[in-house]
């Protein structure tokens, strides 16, 4: 049963959504003419093209934020989704390939790549029907139900539309898109047996890999600085929800950097390997032998002297492309409470991730050279 709406003041920027998701909470299907009909098919058509794979769903985030600046969402998502193929590829690179099976790998990439996917294929045609509006002048966001899109978003973009409040659409996207992965990936039985109870516990409590990283090089300088959050309990919604409104206030809190950011993402194209922003350290060709004992070589995110660099595939030598079977159906939207997470916090944030993400790196050395070393001496 859904949660009565307290008593919020008129004057609250949030009393007109409460009020609209209340006329909506009840809403009925609708017929659909034909130019709407076509319309729909048109979007779900360039969704699917563009949603093959976490470096075409990738790009096609920057590219949107790059004609429409005001969806800062699109950003955020082309840089947490970047985080997403890194992910990825890290199973199959010089670390994780030596400390979980084949299956392992294998069970991590499906998870991520549906999660990735899902997201895309739920707000990727909300984007398109924006965009539709602008062009038309006119709200069009009465289709979002056709692409099972949440009571919550349609309420929000008309709110948007109306207002321009650029804060609320990004963390109620936030919102969206976390609340939408809860029943279909994090609380599928699937996943957690396979995933969440077991991988989990390698890569996340036991080596903390839940970092989310922004690259970008200063203006002034050239530097190559890194920012970033860590996420420590993954399956936590309310977690998931405020790291991602955390990395919002890092993203867009200083113009500086927001444009710094948005510079280096578009200079430079996403492709699955973390050499995209740390070549020196990185490499997309694997040059160690293959069961020969692994030597530690890194120092403060440095290479020891004459130490090859660390191995980090492209998404495409890592992963063939999956076809994805169709999305669960239902509104997730169930519950009042989760409109309180649409109030700013205003809390500052330290985005210093450098020496957090160095320190990782020498763990899983570590782990790598202990287990071979021990692997060895049974032998």
């Amino acid at each position: 049963m859904k949660k009565q709406i307290t008593n919020t003041p008129a004057s609250h920027p949030l009393f007109n959504i409460e009020q609209e998701l209340k006329k909506k909470s009840d809403k009925k299907n609708v017929n659909r003419t034909p130019a709407e009909i076509e319309l729909i098919q048109t979007i779900e058509t360039r969704t699917r093209q563009l949603n093959i794979n976490n470096v075409t769903r990738t790009q096609a985030y920057l590219e949107y934020y790059c004609k429409h600046p005001e969806i800062e969402w699109a950003l955020l998502g082309h840089m947490v989704s970047r985080n997403g193929g890194w992910n990825m590829t890290d199973l199959k690179g010089e670390f994780l390939s030596k400390l979980l099976t084949e299956k392992e790998q294998h069970q991590f990439f499906l998870f991520l790549e549906r999660g990735n996917w899902l997201i895309f294929q739920d707000v990727y045609p909300q984007f398109l029907v924006y965009e539709e509006s602008v062009k038309r002048k006119t709200s069009l966001f009465y289709l979002l139900p056709s692409f099972g899109v949440s009571t919550f978003m349609e309420t929000i973009w008309n709110f948007f539309w109306m207002n321009s409040n650029r804060y609320i659409l990004a963390i109620a996207l936030i919102i969206n898109e976390q609340s939408y992965l809860e029943q279909r990936v994090i609380q599928n039985k699937d996943y957690q047996k396979s995933v969440l109870k077991t991988i989990e516990f390698k890569l996340q409590d036991l080596l903390s890999l839940s970092h989310i990283l922004f690259p970008y090089e200063t203006s002034k300088s050239g530097e190559m600085k890194l920012l970033g959050q860590t996420l420590h309990q993954f399956a936590s919604l309310h977690e998931r929800i405020n790291l991602g409104k955390r990395l919002y206030s890092l993203l867009f809190s200083n113009q500086r950097i927001v444009n710094e950011i948005g510079q280096w993402a578009v200079s430079n194209p996403h492709t699955g390997s973390r050499k995209d922003f740390w070549p020196h350290i990185f490499n997309d060709v694997k040059v160690s032998l293959p069961g020969s004992l692994y030597i530690p070589q890194i120092k403060n995110c440095t290479l020891k002297k004459k130490a090859p660099r660390l191995y980090s595939p492209k998404l495409k030598h890592a992963w063939k492309n999956v076809k994805q079977k169709q999305a669960e159906s239902g509104d997730w939207f169930q519950d009042w409470r989760i409109i309180d997470y649409l109030e700013n916090s205003d809390k500052h944030v330290d985005g210093e991730i450098t020496h957090e993400y160095c320190k990782t790196i020498e763990r899983l050395e570590l782990a790598i050279f202990t287990k071979k070393a021990l692997f060895l001496r049974k032998e």
